[in-house]
């Protein structure tokens, strides 16, 4: 059973790169037809997927964020990075990673995906 954990800063100033590792267990993130997402809350408001990346290295980007955002894979150590460009205060949430992909273009649920991290907080201020 695949599980995953989100890590990193929880404090993040203005202007910087938001920088997130989701280490995954109990499965390879070189699976077969397996992808990675991210997705963040921020407070107050619903959840939003920020982008994917596929067993093969494929991208997948919400076209909103896309411009600002990089999500990778490190196979070497079994995880998922995502980096967040040029924040600001909006970009504060609760991000999470998750296998699978959306189902569609509707609201966002983490049920729609096989397995989810807890989520981490990660504030943006200076």
């Amino acid at each position: 059973q695949v599980q995953l954990q989100e890590s990193g800063p929880g404090l993040v100033k203005p202007s910087q790169t938001l920088s997130l590792i989701c280490t995954v267990s109990g499965g390879s993130v070189t699976t077969s037809y397996y992808y990675w997402s991210w997705l963040r809350q921020p407070p107050g408001k619903g959840l939003e997927w920020m982008g994917a990346v596929g067993y093969d290295g494929s991208n997948y980007y919400n076209p909103s964020l896309k411009s600002r955002t990089s999500i990778s894979r490190d196979i070497a150590n079994n995880h998922i990075s995502l980096q967040l460009y040029s924040v600001t205060p909006e970009d504060t949430a609760v991000y999470y990673c998750a296998r699978g992909m959306p189902r569609g273009a509707g609201p966002v649920s983490l049920t729609d995906f096989a397995a989810a991290g807890q989520g981490t907080q990660v504030t943006v201020s200076s």
